[in-house]
């Protein structure tokens, strides 16, 4: 796994800069190398003519271990087993990231006009770089530093026409000692500590003046959403040794907006617009941004140009969208949010970027449309802040976002007792990061609060810096103190609890009124291990690791935690799994026990907040630790690293359908759950409670149900039934007044109870004294399941529609059934794909319709793949119905 130091020389054309005032081009490619073994100066470097052979191409926004990555640096898939340690031992040379590394490239330069300017734009460095252009240092790491400061240098005097070079020091990266990006405990901390321009540099070409940060704050009327009032803004910055007038003029939301103001030389002014002074900023019935399940997320169009002399000096553009975003304390001190004027539970996950910091768009597409395809409606970044596209895609979805910094490095270690306290210089790039990511964020309607700590409150003086920092940006929305109940004197009480679990506890635990409780705001929570399918676990695990999955419970594994904390053992829920579905057998009987758990589990979290978001002590919002993985792991996801959904990705889209029927474990009740602003009428529910061999005990049919926009109702309450066997079943189905399915929902349960020692919780885990007893699930006999299958094309996409039945015939349930497609019959799995439901129960004379849709590719026939519990695999094909296209 040492680094190699042979590999294929890529010679890339130049960046070609586009031409015209207020164009922005972003820098390719790169050539990478350790500045160990290129110990040239940077004037040297940074000249025309030196050769970079020997050094690593990479992408524009790559760091140097992606980059690496890139050129097959190493033999191994860092992602197998524990390969990656062997990457974190410095090579031959010995200074392997500990060095600084060159990032150097060439950009071509049309041809200048007069008054133009060429800015520099790094959009964030980990840690640090000198940046050296034509063999003349123009900023040192002092000034470039920081993963998420904008820094523009303007670089025209020591630019020309034609062919220029960019040459970058970058500083090796720590989070424990600076400002950048670290991992915790969510996986390995990669070897390089994702250093490099990770957001990536752009070229800019402006005339004398410059416009930036352009702002559309619009203030909704409530609660008839009738009237907005538009205010804009956008700095201008005379960039010349002269004095300019500069008229600006644009379009906002199709309103003419016009203004010119005169800048002294180097003067830097902020240009206002408001109903004040152009009354058409005052909109009569604008089109208002909702979240996913509660409307449109229609946007809007900022665009303005500066002219100089009449010719055009720079250009300014934003999307926005109309909407009100607030947020009060419950009667509890709970966070709760208000959208429009409109109370919401919010349903989201912790978000992971790639552990090496890769932008892939088609990756971010794809986890957009799986976060919609779950049911959630937000997503919470707890540091590893993303870029532009990342927002740009949450607007268009609908998909709310709670951003942030992230705990337990640098970004804290000025709130913990003995942490190193902040110099000037970190003050500094802290402030500049503040202001840099409360530009980015403001306009964004999918944005609804920034929280300035995560496991600590921020002490008070830095607490006052990030307050004042936002204010002076203008930030129009809550701003949270941290993601635990601690408050700032700028901004009060947070509203928010993180009280565990992390790891394994039952699902009835999500209905207990205490700690991680179904009640007020969980920013981080869930029960831990989620496992992934067996395909998955076998391309990330070595059999030794697999065979220890299985057998060894206190086995360490890599791909828990690398650095061995608290959660490198699956002790608890290895423990569970096996007194609650019986010891596994083999790691296919692991896995397939572990999907029945995780399905059953996240479920449960979900829908516990679902019941009591009506309740006197309400739920508000709950956060999944977490969404997904910066690689593969088996802890801590809805759906993993190979984007495969499994038993929590299934768990959590039924949890959280629009319209949903649920049973609570609580109260033992049948609660109805409508997300949506919309009243739902002549519903008909069906409650049935059967036993371990299919037999209905109970049964309760409810016709003619009223369901309110935006709340729950408690449809009945299960009576105590006689002769139930010790697992048994409950199958609740919700229809149209047309009898077309709404929900349907199937729970196994025991008669013994789960039992928990509350008293000895801790930050992690809350241990079980009594486990349910599932065990007799083993004893169920095979099932029959017939399939049928067939395929169709919509644009880029295959829709593959599967029927699935359980004929009278069969002796039994058909528990958990799992659809899989494959692109031929030995083919891949046809991954991402998106199923409007799957991992179902069906009993004798049932049957059910399932659709998935994913990209359309090559010419193999698809094939569908079914197993489940007690259903032995087949495979059919799903061929292309007739009367479709491509």
């Amino acid at each position: 796994m040492a680094i190699s130091a042979a590999h294929a020389q890529t010679t890339y054309t130049p960046t070609q800069v586009a031409v015209g005032a207020g164009t922005v081009t972003p820098i390719a490619h790169w050539h990478i190398q350790d500045s160990a073994k290129t110990q040239q100066p940077g004037a040297e470097i940074s000249a025309p003519g030196y050769a970079t052979e020997g050094w690593y191409p990479a992408s524009g926004k790559a760091t140097v271990m992606a980059g690496l990555l890139e050129n097959g640096t190493y033999k191994n898939d860092v992602f197998y087993s524990d390969n990656l340690r062997a990457v974190q031992v410095p090579d031959s040379s010995g200074t392997l990231f500990v060095t600084p590394w060159w990032y150097r490239t060439q950009f071509m330069l049309p041809k200048a006009t007069t008054g133009g300017h060429t800015l520099l734009r790094a959009n964030g460095m980990i840690a640090s770089a000198d940046v050296w252009v034509n063999g003349h240092l123009v900023a040192d790491h002092g000034e470039v530093a920081g993963a998420y400061p904008v820094r523009e240098l303007d670089v025209t005097r020591w630019v020309h026409t034609g062919d220029n070079v960019l040459a970058m020091q970058v500083h090796p990266a720590d989070p424990r000692a600076s400002l950048s990006i670290g991992w915790v405990d969510w996986n390995p901390t990669p070897p390089d500590n994702n250093m490099g321009p990770w957001r990536g540099v752009d070229i800019v070409q402006t005339g004398p003046v410059e416009l930036s940060f352009p702002q559309v704050v619009s203030t909704l009327s409530l609660p008839d959403l009738a009237h907005a009032a538009l205010d804009v803004k956008v700095t201008a910055r005379n960039l010349d040794t002269v004095a300019h007038d500069a008229a600006i003029d644009g379009t906002v939301a199709g309103v003419s907006i016009k203004q010119t103001v005169h800048l002294a030389p180097g003067q830097t002014q902020v240009v206002s617009f408001s109903p004040k002074t152009t009354p058409a900023l005052a909109l009569d019935h604008p089109k208002i941004w909702w979240p996913v399940g509660m409307g449109e997320h229609p946007l809007y169009q900022l665009e303005l140009t500066a002219a100089v002399d009449g010719a055009t000096s720079d250009r300014a553009l934003a999307t926005f969208g109309i909407r009100s975003v607030s947020s009060n304390l419950t009667k509890q001190g709970y966070r709760q949010f208000f959208i429009n004027g409109k109370p919401l539970l919010i349903r989201g996950g912790g978000w992971a970027p790639d552990m090496f910091l890769r932008d892939d768009p088609a990756r971010m597409d794809a986890e957009f449309s799986y976060v919609l395809n779950l049911g959630l409606n937000a997503i919470r970044s707890e540091g590893k802040l993303e870029n532009q596209r990342f927002y740009d895609l949450a607007d268009r979805s609908g998909i709310l976002i709670l951003a942030g910094w992230e705990c337990c490095d640098k970004w804290e270690s000025a709130a913990k007792t003995g942490g190193a306290p902040w110099s000037a210089a970190d003050m500094k790039v802290a402030e500049d990061s503040m202001a840099s990511e409360a530009r980015l964020l403001r306009n964004h309607p999918s944005v609804i609060g920034f929280l300035i700590g995560s496991d600590n409150a921020p002490p008070p003086a830095i607490a006052k810096m990030y307050f004042d920092t936002l204010r002076a940006a203008d930030w129009p929305l809550p701003i949270i103190s941290a993601a635990v109940p601690k408050g700032t004197a700028e901004v009060g009480p947070s509203g928010l609890k993180m009280d565990g679990p992390y790891d394994w506890i039952p699902p009835s635990y999500w209905y207990a009124d205490k700690l991680g409780g179904a009640f007020g705001f969980d920013s981080e929570v869930s029960a831990g291990a989620d496992i992934p399918r067996l395909e998955d676990v076998q391309r990330m695990l070595s059999p030794q690791e697999q065979e220890a999955l299985w057998k060894y419970p206190e086995a360490r594994q890599f791909h828990a935690s690398a650095d061995w904390s608290t959660f490198a053992v699956l002790t608890p829920f290895d423990k569970a799994l096996a007194a609650r579905y019986g010891a596994p057998t083999s790691l296919a009987d692991y896995v397939a026990k572990a999907q029945l758990d995780n399905y059953d589990n996240v479920r449960a979290q979900f829908e516990a907040f679902n019941a009591h978001m009506d309740a006197a002590k309400p739920a508000t919002g709950v956060i999944y630790w977490m969404l997904n993985n910066a690689w593969p792991s088996l802890h801590w996801h809805l759906y993993d690293y190979y984007m495969n959904p499994a038993g929590a990705y299934f768990g959590a889209k039924k949890a959280n359908e629009l319209v949903h029927i649920q049973y609570s474990y609580d109260s033992n009740g049948i609660v109805l759950v409508n997300h949506g602003l919309d009243d739902v009428h002549g519903l008909q529910a069906n409650i049935r409670v059967r036993k371990l061999d299919g037999s209905v005990l109970y049964e309760k049919r409810l016709p003619n149900i009223d369901l309110t926009g935006n709340h729950t109702r408690q449809l009945a309450t299960l009576p105590t039934i006689a002769d139930l066997s010790a697992t048994y079943f409950i199958e609740l189905d919700l229809t149209a007044s047309d009898g077309k399915p709404i929900s349907r929902n199937v729970y196994w349960l025991s008669t013994r109870q789960d039992k928990l020692d509350w008293a000895k919780s801790n930050w992690y885990l809350t241990p079980s004294t009594q486990y349910a007893d599932l065990t007799a699930l083993k004893t169920l006999p095979a099932a029959i399941s017939e399939i049928k299958a067939t395929t169709r094309h919509e644009g880029n996409e295959d829709v593959t529609t599967v029927t699935l039945s359980v004929p009278d015939a069969s002796r039994t349930v058909a528990l958990f059934q799992h659809v899989s497609i494959r692109r031929g019959a030995q083919g891949d799995l046809a991954l991402p794909i998106r199923w409007n439901d799957n991992d179902v129960t069906l009993w004798p004379g049932e049957s059910i319709v399932l659709t998935a849709r994913y990209a359309a590719q090559g010419t193999a026939a698809p094939v569908v793949e079914v197993n489940g519990w007690n259903v032995p695999t087949q495979s059919v094909p799903a061929g292309t119905s007739q009367g479709t296209d491509h």
